[in-house]
């Protein structure tokens, strides 16, 4: 039996349809791999490591992966060209790190700007080269780009950026019937925030359900946001009647935001 999304879409929602979804190997990219490919899309994902690709295709005949590093001007200009035309492109790669700023060094900062920005920059750029018109182009960001969070200074400035960048582009894109827009959930249950969790209890002595009882307490809702939350909010930008939805940061917060 095909395993399903929490998301639970219909099958012949997006019949046809051509996604790239990078970072789809975990988390919230690999839910939205299988929702988009349950409901119809030819789905091409990518990461950094081959293992987590692979088991993603193997959950689904409408998955494929591909090993990129989104990063890699070349190798992002390469995927596309081999790709072709496509109508939705999800810019979901991310990474997070935390210290004071005070004790944050240049690499580090470098490395969030590069991951969480111009990861962005390039899978947009790159995708709006590719995308048929009315085709749809979106970036998971994060309530870090509508607010601060202390200890995360960089990748909140990253993920302002990536807000910025999608508000700027939806106003070149909406000639065209392209709509481009952020998602920006709240602390969500997946591996990346595992990483925390894991830095807090390091770091604090605290047992791990303390630890994530402290991120759900953030969300006036007192829970974590699921992917499968996320993913339904990708999939009605995606479907029929949400032309006139462009250039939003749209908070999956629980009220946080």
């Amino acid at each position: 039996m095909t395993p399903t999304s929490n998301a639970q879409p219909c099958e012949s929602q997006l019949s046809g349809k051509r996604v790239l979804i990078t970072g789809g190997g975990s988390g919230i990219g690999a839910d939205m791999a299988l929702a988009f490919a349950q409901a119809g899309a030819a789905v091409t994902i990518t990461g950094r490591r081959d293992g987590p690709l692979a088991a993603m295709a193997d959950r689904h005949p409408g998955i494929r992966g591909e090993v990129v590093d989104v990063t890699d001007e070349a190798a992002m200009a390469a995927l596309f060209a081999g790709l072709g035309e496509l109508d939705i492109v999800i810019a979901n790669a991310g990474a997070a790190d935390s210290a004071p700023l005070s004790r944050t060094s240049l690499a580090q900062w470098q490395r969030m700007l590069d991951v969480n920005l111009t990861g962005v920059f390039l899978t947009l750029r790159e995708g709006l080269a590719h995308l048929a018109n009315d085709g749809r182009l979106i970036a998971v960001a994060s309530t870090a780009g509508l607010k601060g969070y202390a200890y995360v200074a960089p990748y909140c400035a990253a993920k302002h950026g990536v807000v910025g960048l999608v508000r700027a582009l939806a106003q070149e894109t909406a000639s065209r019937g392209i709509t481009v827009n952020a998602l920006c959930p709240g602390f969500t249950d997946t591996p990346l925030l595992e990483q925390s969790v894991e830095t807090i209890v390091s770091k604090t002595g605290q047992d791990s359900e303390q630890a994530r009882d402290h991120f759900r307490s953030v969300n006036p809702s007192g829970r974590l946001v699921q992917p499968a939350e996320v993913t339904a909010t990708a999939l009605w930008l995606c479907g029929p009647h949400s032309g006139a939805i462009n250039g939003q940061a749209i908070s999956i917060s629980g009220g946080e935001t």
